[in-house]
């Protein structure tokens, strides 16, 4: 489990390697009627549209401007281009 302050936003561009962080994101993806990432259910697709999630930092590619995001709702991986994600925080790991 992890813990994700929000309080003081972070450049992506400054985040500093080895430490945890999280963000919001949106991506453009096929949802179902809900507008949720289809999953393994019977919920009629919608189409393509935005979707908006939060999840931890998996990887930056500073060079192509880009982060792979695991989203904490959908358990996906998914690749945003820097200019669709925002809320850049560090996150703290903590036991329950």
């Amino acid at each position: 489990q992890w813990y994700y302050g929000a309080d003081k936003m972070i450049d992506i561009r400054e985040v500093t390697p080895g430490k945890a962080y999280a963000c919001k994101f949106k991506i453009e993806h096929i949802l179902d009627e809900f507008g949720r990432i289809p999953g393994l259910s019977d919920t009629p697709l919608k189409g393509l549209g935005w979707y908006e999630g939060f999840g931890e930092l998996i990887q930056r590619d500073s060079e192509k401007e880009l982060v792979k995001v695991l989203d904490q709702k959908s358990k996906k991986e998914f690749v945003v281009p820097f200019s669709q994600i925002w809320d850049v925080d560090e996150v703290e790991y903590v036991e329950e």
